[in-house]
């Protein structure tokens, strides 16, 4: 059984998230804060240790060794790629004139057709539900519960 490349990213990350998760765990606590500077980061370098070490798993587990036709593979879709980039662009670019919630709100719709062009109208509506409900929870999580403020829009005041 060898290792592939998965399995090497897997390992890398796993140590780099392990040693950066000792090192969160080290940081001092504020007496006044409950929540300390180290919390967060330590529950983002726990979901990347689990993943990684599933992705290592993941790559040991493959059992037969996998032969690729010519034909087989995928057609590489560059075009998607730089939609991508350019509507990344946009959302950079128009979040100080919108404000978080109204750029987060169209970058997120925007992306979501872009990688799946809807259809039929109730896949727009749902395209729309996930990114008005992506604008406000993400909203309500940062601004309101972690009180961090988010860009207001020149435009809006929002």
């Amino acid at each position: 059984m060898s290792i592939g490349r998965d399995g090497i990213a897997g390992l890398v990350l796993l140590a780099i998230s392990l040693v950066l998760l000792v090192k969160s765990f080290q940081l001092p606590s504020l007496p006044i804060v409950p929540v300390g500077p180290g919390f967060y980061p330590a529950i983002v370098l726990s979901f990347m240790a689990v993943a990684s070490a599933l992705l290592v798993l993941q790559d040991l587990m493959k059992r037969a060794p996998v032969t690729v036709e010519a034909g087989d593979m995928p057609r590489r879709n560059y075009r998607l790629v730089v939609i991508a980039f350019a509507i990344v662009g946009g959302y950079v670019a128009l979040l100080p004139l919108l404000g978080f919630r109204v750029a987060t709100l169209l970058f997120v719709g925007a992306l979501q057709a872009a990688l799946g062009r809807p259809r039929t109208m109730r896949q727009w509506l749902v395209v729309a539900a996930i990114a008005v409900g992506t604008a406000l929870a993400s909203y309500f999580v940062f601004e309101r519960y972690l009180l961090v403020l988010l860009p207001r829009g020149a435009w809006t005041g929002f």
